[in-house]
């Protein structure tokens, strides 16, 4: 998934091509001896790097793929043009790419074009939440010695940069459920914590965010497994389960394991608050830091 263009178009458009050669009833070999009678290089290997995401198309080809799978709408044509279009420009983090970390990028870029997310968190709060105050902290505390005064500055513009898609047009639903010791976790000081969970407050208003607390009571359960999130693309995208931590990013695609997190995240939903409790929970631990 590296690369600095947009991960989530060239997905939906190779699986988009993959779904309408299968509509077609064509296997590879046949839908490559269907293009070898028009225009353009075709072969095996380079039909499988499409279908695998491997080689980002080009509006002509796919024209090409269209005609030999039998399909003359326009509208299509058009849309799937456009996304080919679309695939090869550049994410808005790249003007940060000095400040944006290798492997965040993909997840940047995957977020870019979130229709919907799920998140658990039982440590920090989550980057699209953060304040500036509670991102500069954070970096601080767990690399102090590793960036300049410049670096720390744009790496915490970066991750503010990053929270535009809470407010862009067609903004993804975002569902976050955060353990409740995250509230008095203090990061920073008082101060930084005072201004952090009065914008958690702030965004529990917004339409299309959800925010649960899970409370201390609720014990043992799912949360014991650690943070993850669920990533929804835009169809015919399957979801896709995503965690970090000290050995890295991974992002989990097998049907299965995705299927068994989301039973997950459905049993952290009936653990946590309803979001109306946790406004007031958030509110309540807001006091603390007056």
């Amino acid at each position: 998934m590296g690369g600095n263009v947009s991960i989530v178009r060239r997905w939906q458009l190779a699986a988009t091509v993959k779904v309408l050669r299968e509509r077609a009833n064509l296997t590879q070999d046949e839908a490559v001896d269907r293009l070898r009678q028009g225009e353009g290089n075709w072969s095996r290997s380079k039909l499988s790097r499409v279908e695998n995401r491997e080689h980002n198309l080009r509006p002509r080809e796919v024209s090409q793929l269209l005609t030999a799978y039998g399909i003359d709408d326009p509208e299509a044509l058009e849309a799937l043009a456009q996304l080919a279009i679309d695939s090869r420009k550049r994410d808005w983090w790249h003007q940060y790419q000095g400040a944006v970390a290798t492997m965040v990028q993909p997840l940047l870029s995957l977020e870019s074009g979130l229709v919907a997310m799920r998140d658990f968190q039982n440590q920090l709060i989550h980057g699209l939440l953060q304040t500036s105050d509670y991102a500069r902290a954070l970096i601080l505390s767990m690399s102090a010695e590793q960036y300049t005064a410049g670096e720390l500055e744009q790496r915490v513009a970066a991750r503010i940069a990053r929270q535009q898609v809470i407010t862009k047009t067609d903004a993804p639903d975002l569902h976050f459920i955060l353990d409740e010791f995250v509230l008095h976790r203090i990061v920073g000081d008082t101060d930084v914590m005072y201004g952090q969970l009065r914008k958690l407050l702030a965004m529990t208003e917004k339409p299309n965010v959800t925010i649960q607390i899970l409370p201390k009571v609720s014990g043992g359960g799912p949360g014991l497994f650690g943070p993850f999130s669920l990533l929804t693309l835009p169809d015919p995208i399957p979801d896709i389960g995503y965690f970090e931590g000290p050995p890295g990013t991974f992002y989990i695609e097998d049907r299965e394991r995705v299927r068994s997190w989301t039973l997950r995240f459905g049993m952290l939903t009936q653990q946590a608050l309803t979001g109306e409790r946790s406004a007031e929970a958030i509110a309540e631990a807001l006091e603390q830091y007056r």
